[in-house]
Formats: structure tokens, C-alpha cells, sequence
């Protein structure tokens, strides 16, 4: 394997343009003196095994994974991670001296900004929407934080059903999409997880019955957007708390870090680069939702 001085690590994507992965990485190593840099690359699908065979060839640190390649890349690495075996899916490649290993952050990611925002789910009901990468490490997060029936709702059917079962856990229910508009099922939950593709403020979300929830409901969105989404806003307008991706994003980036630099990353310095690269004050954030310290 060649060697450089510089320490580089990439994010893979497509598309990878609006990736704010490279603000948090780069403050991150000029926060620590590294000599390092993290860089983007749009990836299309076809070029996917030629990208990641290029982490050896060319030295790098490592790479993050992001849409729409996390369960591919999960079969072009040496080994696995445990959670990144039991998810199917990768969003980090770290690059050692025995080959390449596949891991996956953004179920610890998401369970450790759920803990921030004060979320407590042992022995309560939560709802899922989407049944990709996201929503398979959504699932993970709150299985972890103790939920005790998890609703797992998709487009498609036959998906949802499938990551269902690889969990093999009799709390996990498939539903279909129709499944938002259920009254009652709405009533139960008190965390409604939106792990879709669906994440620009102009989009719109599927119908739900936002209004039938508790007013306890906390509504989660792990896509982020300098305003609240599309998926959050109905349920602000209502009174209840949300938040977005950032800090899932903030988490996971500093696992990443660790994993590809073998330091500890510096997470307020990163989480400060974060917020200011979308405009947002430090104290709080896009829905509202104040920011407590980060986790240890």
C-alpha cells in the first residue's frame, strides 16, 4: 500500500455536492495540526468498486459512504463491523493494513443525539419511515435506546418486511405507507423517525396524521436543511419537538474520524463548523430544539 504524509479522506456520493461532511472533517484536522485533508467525490453506481479499490491504491485514510451506496459498498470490503454486518449496510471504509473494513456510524450517530436531545424510549412505541440505509440504522438506534414495539412503515412492502426479519426481533412490524394516515398507530408513538429520501424543504411528505400524535410525540428527521423540513413542519406547527440530522451527522462524522485518524475527534470543534456552515446559532437549532452539550 502506498504511503503519503498527508492524511486524506473522501466521502463517496451521488449526488455529493451538498455534503457537509468535508466542513466538519477539515475543521477537525486543523482544530488537532493534523496535516490532513477530507474531500468529496461524486460517485456514480457503476464506478462504486473502482472508487473504493482506489482507498488502497491510494493511500487514504478511509472513506465515508453516503446514498446511494451503503449497501453495496458493504459487499466490496474485506470485513465487517457488528453493526455494519447486521445492518447490510456501510457508510464507513477504513483503510488498515489487512484490507479494507467496512463499518457503520450512523446508528451510533443517531443514538447519540436522540440521548443529547433527552429522549428516553425504554418500554414506548416508535415509527420508522423508510426501509434503506438510514432506516435500518434508525431502527438499530432505537432498539438500543429500549423501545419496546418499533413500526417500520415503507413505499414498498416486500423492503420493509425484509429488514424486519433481519432483526429477528418480534417487535418490529412492517406496514405499509397507507400506515401514516393510521389514527390510532399514530397515537402510540413517541418518536416518529423520517429516514426517507424525502429531505428538502420544498418536497413534500407523504399524508400522516400529524395531529392524532401526542403532544409528547418527538418527530426526528435524519436529513438536515439550513430551515426545518418538509417532514418536520407540519409537526412544529402543531406544537410538538423535532429535530433534524445535523447532530446524527455531527456523531457519526466523529466515529468516522476516529476510525480513519486512531485520535480522539474534536466533536464541539466539528459541531461548530457544522452549525456555522448552515447558519445557525450555536445555542440552538433549525427546529427550535435547544442544544444540549455533546456526550463524552
Amino acid at each position: 500500500m502506498g504511503q503519503v504524509r498527508t492524511r486524506v479522506g473522501a466521502v463517496f456520493g451521488d449526488p455529493i455536492a451538498h455534503s457537509l461532511s468535508p466542513v466538519m472533517h477539515n475543521a477537525a484536522y486543523a482544530a488537532l495540526k493534523l496535516d490532513g485533508v477530507y474531500l468529496p467525490f461524486r460517485v456514480v453506481a457503476s464506478e462504486l468498486p473502482t472508487a473504493v479499490r482506489a482507498i488502497r491504491a491510494l493511500g487514504l485514510t478511509g472513506a465515508n459512504v453516503t446514498l446511494p451506496h451503503k449497501f453495496e459498498a458493504a459487499r466490496l470490503v474485506d470485513t465487517l463491523g457488528a453493526q455494519a454486518r447486521l445492518l447490510g449496510a456501510v457508510n464507513c471504509i477504513v483503510n488498515r493494513p489487512r484490507g479494507l473494513f467496512g463499518d457503520n456510524t450512523d446508528a451510533r450517530g443517531l443514538e447519540f443525539d436522540l440521548k443529547r436531545l433527552g429522549l428516553s424510549l425504554k418500554g414506548k412505541s416508535a415509527l420508522v419511515v423508510g426501509a434503506g440505509g438510514g432506516g435500518a440504522a434508525a431502527l438499530l438506534a432505537v432498539l438500543k435506546l429500549g423501545a419496546r414495539r418499533v413500526a417500520l412503515v415503507n413505499r414498498t412492502y416486500q423492503r420493509a418486511l425484509a429488514l424486519a426479519r433481519r432483526f429477528a426481533r418480534g417487535q418490529v412490524e412492517a406496514l405499509k405507507l397507507d400506515a401514516l394516515r393510521d389514527r390510532v398507530l399514530l397515537a402510540e408513538q413517541s418518536l416518529v423517525i423520517n429516514a426517507t429520501s424525502v429531505n428538502a424543504t420544498k418536497q413534500g411528505f407523504p399524508p400522516m396524521a400529524y395531529a392524532a400524535t401526542a403532544e409528547d410525540c418527538f418527530f426526528y428527521d435524519l436529513s438536515y436543511a439550513a430551515k426545518p423540513t418538509a417532514f418536520l413542519r407540519p409537526g412544529l406547527k402543531l406544537g410538538r419537538r423535532g429535530a433534524d440530522g445535523l447532530g446524527m451527522l455531527l456523531y457519526q462524522g466523529a466515529l468516522a474520524f476516529e476510525l480513519f485518524n486512531r485520535v480522539p475527534a474534536p466533536v464541539d470543534v466539528m459541531r461548530r463548523a457544522l452549525y456555522q456552515a448552515l447558519g445557525r446559532p450555536l445555542d440552538g437549532d433549525a427546529t427550535g430544539v435547544r442544544v444540549r452539550p455533546p456526550l463524552p
